[in-house]
């Protein structure tokens, strides 16, 4: 099955995904800052107006991230 790739975004979701699998808390953290950072740019100002959706892929990265660090705290 080949990926495509339209965003930026999705690359980063793809790494962080990764770091999640592998445990490794530190580049997921690095990541989760890039992904916020790759969503919301260019965004706000006057008149702005979201056009982007976000898959379900996005919201399921985000609680496997926090499980990771309620995993790595305790």
């Amino acid at each position: 099955m080949t990926i495509e790739y339209k965003r930026l975004s999705d690359r980063v979701l793809f790494a962080l995904e990764l770091a999640i699998e592998q445990g490794d808390l530190p580049i997921a953290e690095t990541l989760m800052t890039a992904l916020e950072k790759s969503v919301t740019r260019k965004a706000g100002g006057a008149g702005f107006t979201e056009r982007r959706d976000l898959s379900p892929e996005y919201q399921v990265a985000l609680d496997q991230f926090d499980a990771l660090k309620a995993e790595k705290k305790s």
